[in-house]
């Protein structure tokens, strides 16, 4: 029989071990013949209130979708994060959640803050239990350790700060999931294959966060929707003097397609390899890109085997996830 429906409410930018921690309780709270559903703002609420204060983005809404449900959740719901809804009282929203959504769980970590002037908080969802008729589930924080061995509490917060300064490990092992990137791939400047011999896909319009600049191992989807090893160079390309800054990738074992141009790429970022270099001539710089293949080919077959040993087949894409196959513009 089925117990009910919890929700849970946030911004759940990035999706990271907290997040689905918050999704995990839901479960437990309903049981598996119960309904769990996540509510996440789309945009940022802060775009509305105040757009030069709100933090740059580290998920759409569509990865969004794509990790909740990964971590359990049966329903992921778009909230519009209207002047409206916003500047209703802490009561007012929860009369609105409540009449929209009927809940008889709804499960937020300690800090989880609500209503005009984030004038709610986990006291207010207690106060109100008996007048809209759901219980309140309290998630603790959850903490996972990084590089230095430190433990630290999982936030969106943080994980921007580690991609900010190119720490896409460790951005990882509080997301649990690899750093992605995604964007229309654009018309370059024609360097990579002309001059270097080194063929990139490049980002246009990328609408998350992109890391320091710098040089990445990462993961990429081909036009065909299978992850190749990629390097991944994110940065102003000071050796040719200056240039917007930009990010792109080359897919080792790829065979671009010549009309390859404003297809979605999707590229994970695993970690950093070096920072973006000034060369005198191009010639040390073709050397130091032989190098960087080879260090990314050496990390993906370390990669591959780590897979192996869990019995993962991460070749393909999911077919929800091949965003190569959308068009734009």
């Amino acid at each position: 029989m089925s117990r009910g429906r919890a929700i849970t409410i946030g911004a759940f930018d990035g999706v990271h071990l907290g997040h689905a921690e918050l999704v995990k309780q839901a479960r437990a709270a309903v049981g598996e013949d119960g309904q769990v559903a996540a509510l996440t703002f789309d945009p940022h609420p802060l775009r509305v209130l105040r757009p030069e204060s709100a933090p740059p983005l580290l998920s759409t809404f569509r990865q969004r979708r794509r990790w909740l449900t990964d971590a359990g959740a049966d329903d992921v719901v778009a909230l519009e994060p209207t002047v409206e809804l916003l500047h209703r009282s802490p009561e007012s929203f929860l009369e609105w959640i409540a009449a929209e959504h009927a809940p008889q769980f709804i499960v937020e970590g300690r800090d989880f803050r609500f209503g005009r002037g984030r004038a709610g908080s986990i006291d207010t969802l207690r106060q109100l239990e008996p007048r809209f008729g759901y219980r309140t589930v309290v998630v603790d924080d959850v903490y996972a350790a990084i590089s230095d061995q430190s433990e630290v509490r999982v936030t969106s917060s943080l994980v921007r700060w580690l991609v900010r300064h190119g720490r896409v490990r460790d951005a990882a092992a509080l997301l649990g999931h690899p750093y992605v990137v995604c964007g229309p791939v654009a018309r370059g400047d024609g360097r990579g294959g002309a001059e270097l011999g080194v063929p990139t896909a490049n980002l246009g319009d990328c609408p998350v966060l992109l890391p320091a600049d710098g040089i990445y191992y990462g993961r990429a989807t081909g036009h065909d929707g299978t992850r190749y090893p990629a390097a991944v160079s994110i940065g102003t390309k000071p050796t040719f003097g200056e240039n917007p800054r930009v990010c792109e990738a080359h897919l080792i074992g790829y065979r671009p397609r010549t009309d390859e141009y404003g297809w979605t790429i999707r590229v994970e970022l695993h970690d950093w390899l070096r920072d973006q270099l000034t060369y005198d001539s191009i010639e040390p710089l073709i050397e130091q890109i032989r190098r960087d293949l080879r260090r990314v080919e050496e990390m993906s077959a370390m990669h591959a085997g780590r897979l192996n040993d869990e019995h993962t087949d991460d070749q393909r894409v999911p077919d929800d996830e091949r965003v190569p196959l959308e068009r734009h513009g």
